[in-house]
């Protein structure tokens, strides 16, 4: 299977549809306290005009069960990615109201101090049946995610995705075109998840910047 690609933090149409039009294989939006936060209308707008191969993610951290079952039926999205603490009862509840088709993607923010802990929380999350991917970011003191911050790639390859096996891996944080292929070489990750490397500003895509994140990763991924 090709790399998965997801442009994520979109906040407008025009932004959406370019991801879409550049190629990726999922579109997110940020329903948490972000610069790129959008309300459940606002997203629920933008998808409607979407067709229906490219996925709908939306990001929710520290959301109840009502929250994120609501925004998923409102916005009409196909998955949803949790930055939580929560355990595998939450994706269990989301599998069960909402069915298989929900594609669901846990958050683990990497921590090279811990490294054999992170290796123990992934392999838990990819042995619950209910998790569909495993979205690997970097975290900083202010943002859960979309940090422009990148983590140890190097001892992330070792701990980490050198022995995923056939869980499905996404590599996240500090990500842009320029580095992009670096990450694929090493990691070999199952998909690549870009927010603030592609910007022109918080919450506004740079149109160049996101055609080139997609062309380099897909010709990376090939090599």
């Amino acid at each position: 299977m090709s790399l998965w690609i997801k442009i994520c933090g979109n906040t407008s149409l025009e932004d959406t549809r370019l991801a879409v039009k550049a190629g990726a294989d999922a579109v997110g939006f940020v329903f948490a306290p972000s610069p790129r936060q959008v309300t459940v209308s606002e997203a629920a707008a933008i998808v409607a005009h979407l067709a229906a191969p490219v996925e709908k993610i939306g990001v929710f951290v520290d959301a109840v069960l009502d929250e994120i079952y609501s925004a998923v039926r409102v916005c009409g999205l196909t998955g949803v990615q949790l930055h939580s603490e929560a355990g595998p009862e939450l994706p269990a509840k989301l599998r069960a109201l909402l069915g298989p088709q929900l594609s669901i993607l846990r958050v683990v923010h990497f921590d090279a101090g811990a490294a054999q802990q992170m290796a123990n929380q992934i392999a838990e999350h990819g042995r619950n049946p209910n998790v569909d991917a495993v979205l690997v970011d970097s975290r900083t003191a202010t943002a859960a995610g979309g940090t422009g911050v990148t983590f140890d790639w190097a001892e992330a390859g070792k701990t980490v995705f050198g022995d995923a096996g056939k869980l499905k891996l996404i590599v996240a944080g500090g990500l842009n075109p320029a580095n992009v292929a670096e990450a694929i070489a090493t990691l070999r990750p199952w998909g690549v998840d870009v927010v603030s490397g592609v910007e022109a500003a918080p919450g506004r895509k740079d149109a160049e910047k996101v055609r080139e994140f997609v062309t380099r990763a897909r010709a990376a991924d090939r090599e």
